[in-house]
């Protein structure tokens, strides 16, 4: 019995040591892991190699919000940035539609201060404004890219103003879409195609007319939301630079850019319905091109083209629609020839025109 005892009792003293140093190799083993972790959090240090931080610092505070009256009413608000300085005032770029239904405009900086901003001159194809302001609302001037040198795929953002002034600086992200798009634009003068740069960081109401821009901080593009598929998410246009510091040029001077004048109305090969009420009809169908309905007397087209021609292409450049005649014929000057071909009377027919008269003669 004594023996049996003494078994029994060293089989629970067998246990009760094996359960302590259990325990006590689970505490130290917690010990240790909790030591070791407790380490590794101390000398973590959080690090984001692909933020843009600097490039925003490049152009922030070169942003402003531009505001648009008519008398003392607030019509629209858009985004604008200066693009160079002299001793006397800053310049400014924004859209064309940004502005063109105000009398008066003005411009807030990011310290919150408001100037009077002079509308120098202005485009509505291009849909460019430029705008001065008092040099001492300059806070910084952005620097501007090559929308050229852009992949596919490159980093791109927008900084502006959406939905209002509080939102101001708000800045978005993405990425270049698509280059060399063409998008069709409806203006009071008509259609017009635009080459653009197609990006999907978010281009809002109040964007318009800021600027697109690179990795490294320099304007590529100007936005416009005149130019958004607002049907479609994620897709978002932009002029490209190249194009608008052509139309910038003549602007600040206050000269009107001078597209050539051709002298004829038009109307798409397709609007069957407009070409009846015109009284014309087509002994071919066609698929392109546009119909000419008039021609003005003492213009380029006066005694080469007539009512009921079918005008095919360009300089060899097939012509889709009115907006893409548009489109060719302004990418040439005033005194360049030309050579249209056409369709009249069972025959395709070719002409040179020169080019001697600006929309702006007309």
């Amino acid at each position: 019995m004594r023996e049996k005892i003494i078994y029994i009792l060293t089989i629970i003293l067998s246990i009760s040591i094996g359960v302590i140093g259990t325990i006590l190799v689970y505490d130290s083993r917690s010990g240790k892991i909790r030591e070791i972790i407790e380490k590794e959090i101390r000398e973590v240090t959080i690090t984001e190699s692909d933020t843009i931080k600097p490039a925003i610092d490049k152009i922030y505070d070169a942003v402003v919000m531009v505001e648009t009256y008519k008398g003392n009413r607030l019509v629209t608000t858009g985004t604008g940035f200066v693009y160079k300085k002299d001793d006397k005032v800053g310049y400014i770029i924004t859209n064309h539609h940004v502005i063109e239904d105000g009398n008066t405009i003005k411009v807030i900086n990011n310290n919150g201060q408001t100037t009077d901003a002079k509308v120098l001159g202005s485009d509505a194809y291009a849909d460019i404004a430029v705008l001065s302001i008092d040099k001492e609302a300059v806070l910084q001037v952005a620097e501007i890219g090559n929308s050229t040198e852009l992949e596919l795929g490159d980093t791109l953002f927008t900084v502006g103003t959406p939905l209002g002034s509080e939102y101001m600086g708000t800045v978005t992200k993405g990425i270049l879409s698509g280059k060399n798009r063409t998008v069709t634009v409806s203006l009071s003068q008509g259609d017009f195609m635009m080459e653009v740069l197609q990006t999907d960081a978010a281009i809002n109401p109040g964007n318009s007319g800021g600027p697109l821009v690179n990795i490294n901080g320099q304007v590529v593009g100007v936005n416009s939301l005149k130019l958004v598929k607002d049907e479609i998410e994620g897709m978002g246009f932009a002029i490209p630079i190249e194009l608008v510091m052509t139309s910038v040029q003549h602007l600040e001077k206050g000269e009107e850019i001078k597209r050539p004048l051709l002298g004829v109305e038009m109307l798409d090969v397709t609007n069957t319905y407009a070409l009846y009420l015109n009284d014309i009809y087509l002994d071919q169908d066609f698929k392109n091109g546009v119909v000419v309905v008039n021609v003005m007397p003492n213009t380029p087209a006066a005694a080469k083209l007539q009512k009921s021609d079918v005008i095919l292409e360009i300089n060899g450049t097939k012509i889709n629609d009115i907006g893409h005649f548009r489109f060719i014929l302004y990418k040439y000057s005033v005194g360049d020839t030309i050579k249209i071909k056409y369709y009249r009377d069972g025959k395709i027919q070719e002409v040179d025109v020169y080019l001697n008269k600006s929309i702006e003669d007309a």
